[in-house]
């Protein structure tokens, strides 16, 4: 899968994020997934991506 691929399955998860917060945990999971794949391939990780898994992972390691 190419680099512009996942970046844009990973923004339109974090779309979905915003626009079903009730589906807010599952589409997590499924962002940590896409960001796997692209350092699994060497691929580059923008630097907002990667914020924005620290500060979910850290909301939701509080709600466990």
């Amino acid at each position: 899968m190419r680099l512009d691929e996942l970046e844009a399955e990973v923004s339109l998860l974090v779309n979905q994020m915003t626009n079903q917060p009730e589906d807010q945990y599952e589409l997590y999971l499924q962002l940590r997934q896409k960001m796997s794949e692209l350092r699994a391939f060497g691929m580059p990780v923008p630097a907002d991506f990667v914020k924005f898994e620290e500060e979910l992972e850290r909301e939701f390691s509080r709600r466990r």
